[in-house]
């Protein structure tokens, strides 16, 4: 009976196969090494090359925070909420509105200027999350059973229907305030320039990663969310909600969203009805490179994709902002082609 329990060892691989299964850690370890060299060669030193990557993890953890509420939904049902980017685009909306509301203007004093950020953070992330399970409850929970099409096609229309609404709101782009003079220099560490806003984007980031890990992992909540992911039949059958752990989910996602919606506008001090879109399916090329359905990946995602998108703005011989979209989704066909279950994926449940 016991040695029916034991699990066969896997063959051992050849170094050619290895290789191959770890194409993409391979592709970047040498991207890396070849814009050292061009750094060196170029003018003796690797300033540009750490300045993008302090860029890349500062506009990074803003994908994360918004990949990581696709890769929680996908995970527990295996659907891609494709209206998570507006809900991103709605916690930008209620951040700069709240800003506005309560007279937080550039010049606040310390303590009123910390107490209202956290103050509008904390409502703008309520705020998001009770829209994120408003569509789970409306749009998505009816459709559970249905063919996988039905549930896809309608978070499109979510998509669509929450972009109009921010275009309703907010017709134009419009500007956040500077509240934290966001491109005053703190510390230059080897030319490589280190701003408040960099800053800012990793200090209120960092803690809700790890919460978000700590949560999943560790607490009675994480552990039916992960029976759900894994089999949510036999999750009901061990007396899970197998609903209120769905919900659960979407409003962690909407959390997540409404932190980014800040920290995106305080960090780049614009915000705009269509930038759900394009932040939407960034974030989702770094859950997919993560490999959806993987925390940690999708966290990494997010740096990997911060980092190439500051390579390609600043490294592009025309205009890097228009190459950056390029690289980015030239990405997600590589990994499609060569890793479909991205760096950290897992086998997920059919059916």
């Amino acid at each position: 009976m016991e040695a029916a329990s034991i699990t066969p060892s896997p063959p051992a691989k050849s170094p050619g196969s290895v290789i191959w299964d770890n194409i993409l850690w391979v592709i970047f370890g040498a991207t890396l090494v070849i814009l050292a060299i061009v750094d060196l060669t170029d003018d003796g030193n690797i300033s540009l090359l750490a300045n993008n990557i302090k860029d890349g993890i500062s506009v990074g953890t803003i994908w994360a925070l918004i990949a990581l509420g696709y890769t929680l939904v996908y995970g527990i049902i295996e659907l891609i909420n494709f209206a998570h980017g507006e809900v991103f685009m709605i916690g930008s909306f209620v951040a700069v509105s709240l800003f506005v509301s309560l007279g937080i203007v550039e010049g606040t004093g310390l303590f009123g200027l910390v107490l209202g950020i956290l103050l509008v953070l904390l409502i703008a992330m309520v705020a998001c999350a009770v829209l994120n399970a408003m569509i789970e409850r409306v749009a998505y929970r009816q459709l559970r059973g249905a063919p996988k099409l039905a549930p896809l096609i309608t978070a499109i229309g979510m998509s669509f229907i929450l972009q109009n609404v921010g275009l309703l709101w907010r017709p134009t782009p419009d500007s956040a305030p500077d509240l934290l003079g966001s491109q005053i220099e703190l510390v230059n560490l080897f030319g490589v320039e280190i701003v408040r806003s960099d800053v800012f984007a990793v200090a209120v980031t960092a803690p809700l990663l790890f919460a978000l890990l700590w949560f999943v992992g560790h607490t009675r909540y994480g552990k039916a969310m992960r029976a759900t992911a894994q089999d949510p039949d036999a999750a009901r059958l061990m007396g899970i909600d197998v609903d209120k752990t769905i919900a659960l989910t979407f409003i962690l996602g909407g959390l997540l969203a409404g932190a980014a919606g800040l920290i995106y506008a305080l960090y780049n001090l614009t915000v705009s009805f269509n930038q759900g879109f394009t932040a939407g399916l960034i974030a989702f090329t770094s859950a997919v490179m993560g490999g959806i359905g993987n925390l940690k990946g999708a966290v990494i995602g997010g740096l990997l994709i911060g980092f190439v998108q500051q390579t390609v703005e600043s490294r592009a011989p025309q205009d890097g902002s228009a190459w950056a979209p390029v690289a980015v989704f030239a990405i997600l066909i590589l990994v499609m082609v060569f890793r479909p279950q991205g760096l950290f994926g897992e086998e997920t449940r059919e059916g």
